[in-house]
């Protein structure tokens, strides 16, 4: 009998946790407000739980997770060129990602899960390549 409601508790648990996760938009564009190959926003701030949608508005785009620049235990991703991609977000830190045709013309982003910055040295050692040394030392910087 202990173990029904148990069951039913966890149930009901992870039912309530879910109502309350959120979904953020990120587009991966050509161009905004005069930079070239972007993601708009370039840093998102997140909850466990929550998802990220990246929305392919210009083609040619991808999201991947930068090597080493992720939590640790989390897998890597990586989208398809051109299309939209989801993740939601189970483990907290700070995880670095890019567009793989794009990223050393600098295009790069980060989402924050749990205002954990725990391994922000980490994504600080990561060798970005071409412009997007620069843009990741200032994103970086939002980080702080």
């Amino acid at each position: 009998m202990t173990k029904y409601f148990i069951h039913i508790f966890i149930f009901i648990f992870l039912s309530i946790s879910t109502l309350f996760a959120e979904t953020f938009e990120v587009e991966m564009l050509n161009k905004y407000e005069g930079q070239i190959n972007v993601f708009n926003p370039p840093i998102v701030r997140v909850a466990v739980g929550d998802t990220v949608n990246w929305t392919s508005v210009n083609p040619g785009h991808n999201i991947a997770f930068t090597k080493k620049g992720v939590p640790e235990g989390v897998e890597k991703f990586k989208s398809k060129i051109g299309k939209d991609a989801t993740f939601t977000f189970t483990v907290p830190g700070v995880y670095a990602y890019n567009c793989t045709p794009h990223y050393g013309l600098g295009m790069i982003g980060f989402v924050v899960v749990g205002d954990d910055t725990s391994n922000l040295e980490a994504i600080e050692k990561i060798k970005y390549p071409g412009k997007a040394k620069a843009i990741a030392k200032e994103l970086i910087e939002q980080l702080k």
